[in-house]
């Protein structure tokens, strides 16, 4: 409702106040002209959101095994949370330019960039998860005789799922803005090229146009893992 009057009020304004529409153009305006593109801006989206889920199914990977490995070994903990808090701190503006120079403007940088966005929230909620396993629970397997590995994979694990879809769903909302800000980095094809050229073509309507496209594609995802943790975590 308050996003519906919001666009209500934009189009009155724009209808109203007579502005151009090289500086602001109407909601019902980039809505014609995003239909009109819909072939170029799906040929754009497919790109992006191969990156962003490439690189999230890195992220979770890295991240559920640096998790796995915090939590087993305190000389890990306190060698590598240094490090993932380390990683946070250098800004992706540095990193990503270096990326395109070692790596090209192929799949690689992108899928990099959009690790080093998401894999610090999955990392540190799973590990989060696995610290809060309850310890009645624990005392219990031991009671029966549940080793460490047995622990882990009955008790452990599916205790720290929500702690990991936590991590996932504050990713996720990284994914797609990642994968365009290294597109703009340098790239042939993707939301954050097809952005630079409409800006740069003075077609703000269909720069909108791309930047809502990206606010609904990581909308999508997030409802996505909403949906993944429903089937996944059935006992919640």
């Amino acid at each position: 409702m308050l996003l519906a009057a919001l666009f209500a009020a934009w189009e009155a304004y724009v209808q109203v106040s007579g502005i151009s529409p090289v500086t602001l153009p109407a909601p019902s305006r980039v809505a014609e002209v995003a239909y009109g593109n819909r072939g170029v801006l799906w040929g754009h989206s497919v790109v992006t959101v191969k990156e962003a889920l490439i690189g999230l199914a890195v992220s979770l990977a890295v991240g559920v095994a640096f998790a796995l490995l915090i939590d087993a070994f305190a000389p890990a903990r306190r060698a590598l949370y240094p490090l993932l808090v380390g990683s946070q701190t250098v800004p992706i503006v540095v990193i990503a330019p270096l990326l395109i120079l070692w790596f090209g403007f192929e799949l690689t940088p992108k899928v990099v960039v959009v690790t080093l966005y998401t894999f610090f929230p999955v990392t540190v909620a799973f590990a989060s998860g696995l610290a809060a396993t309850d310890a009645e629970a624990l005392v219990l397997m031991r009671t029966l005789g549940a080793g460490r590995l047995r622990t882990l994979r009955l008790l452990r694990i599916p205790q720290a799922l929500p702690y990991l879809f936590t991590g996932l769903r504050i990713a996720v909302t990284y994914a797609i803005v990642g994968a365009v800000f290294a597109e703009w980095s340098g790239a042939t094809k993707g939301l954050g090229v097809y952005v630079l050229l409409m800006k740069n073509s003075f077609r703000t309507d269909l720069v909108f146009a791309g930047i809502f496209l990206i606010a609904l594609l990581s909308l999508l995802l997030f409802l996505l893992v909403g949906l993944a943790e429903k089937l996944v975590v059935r006992w919640r």
